[in-house]
């Protein structure tokens, strides 16, 4: 059990430790959870060793690649994610955005390449139909539960299946490989799976989708000439774009650049997925106008 102090004087509260403890347990690392918060690995490590020695307790397994929080840090996990999660809802509502009167912002939580591809377009449509509602657009980390949802909403992929929290589903999407027409022309064509052989690909640190394409495609065994491993999604597409590789492009996502000619879908071999695009929100604010305005807004444009 966690120590309880019957002092409840809160400037006590180690809140700096207990802030990078919240990003570590939510990222499930350091590094990352320093880079959410603009700091270094080695001062949130220290900042949650101190929690641990202060305490009496450990709140992580360190493994090689990943933490992982112990039963202690689950329970100091919920507690806190809870407590910054109404923080940042008590100082949304009231609403010091610097706007003017009447104007509220709506906090959204997006990925790279959704946000890139598919929401910046539409901003213009989001503001002529809401102009009392600002969008404030934020980095989406991985939401595995509805402590972890920080934002008034959020646009996630997976299966539909978030605990504590409500899902509408927004898109689906399907894979197929993507490149730039100079790219195609250096190498002299992609008529099948196995010549990617002769090309460099892009791709994201897992190899999940293209080791499913490649099999759908029957060239499982095929070594591509060249691996870049990028950081996400958005970055491989970019990449892909330069001409420096081929990419595993999401459809319709790059669908525009598809049709401005930037990239290329020469092999019509779609991989289909049963996860999906979903926007997140918690059950409690569903009575919430900008909720409802967000929710109506999202399903207009996949209808």
């Amino acid at each position: 059990m966690l120590p309880v102090s019957t002092s409840r004087k809160t400037n006590r509260l180690p809140l700096t430790a207990l802030r990078a403890f919240e990003a570590a347990a939510r990222c499930l690392s350091f590094k990352e959870a320093a880079a959410d918060l603009g700091v270094t690995p080695a001062s949130v490590s220290n900042q949650v060793r101190q929690l641990e020695k202060s305490w009496a307790c450990l709140l992580f397994v360190r493994k090689t690649r990943q933490l992982e929080l112990t039963a202690q840090g689950q329970a100091l996990f919920a507690v806190v994610a809870q407590a910054f999660s109404g923080l940042c809802q008590g100082i949304e509502a009231l609403n010091f955005t610097g706007f003017s009167a009447g104007v509220k912002q709506v906090s959204l939580a997006v990925g790279p390449l959704f946000g890139t591809r598919w929401l910046a377009p539409r901003l213009g449509h989001w503001y002529a139909q809401h102009p009392q509602f600002v969008l404030a657009l934020h980095q989406a980390e991985p939401i595995h539960h509805a402590n972890q949802l920080q934002t008034t909403a959020a646009i996630a992929w997976g299966d539909g299946h978030w605990p504590g929290l409500h899902s509408q589903r927004l898109l689906d999407c399907w894979f197929a490989p993507v490149l730039s027409p100079s790219l195609l022309d250096k190498h002299a064509g992609l008529t099948v799976a196995a010549d990617l052989a002769r090309y460099p690909v892009v791709h994201q640190q897992t190899r999940t989708d293209w080791r499913a394409w490649m099999a759908q495609a029957g060239a499982g065994s095929v070594q591509f000439l060249r691996e870049t491993v990028m950081a996400d999604a958005n970055m491989a597409i970019q990449a892909a774009i330069d001409g420096q590789g081929v990419a595993l492009g999401v459809f319709p996502l790059v669908q525009g650049d598809i049709d401005a000619g930037r990239l290329m879908c020469p092999l019509d071999q779609p991989l289909r997925t049963a996860d999906s695009y979903y926007l997140l929100t918690r059950p409690e604010d569903q009575h919430r106008r900008e909720v409802q305005a967000m929710a109506t807004w999202m399903a207009a444009q996949f209808s």
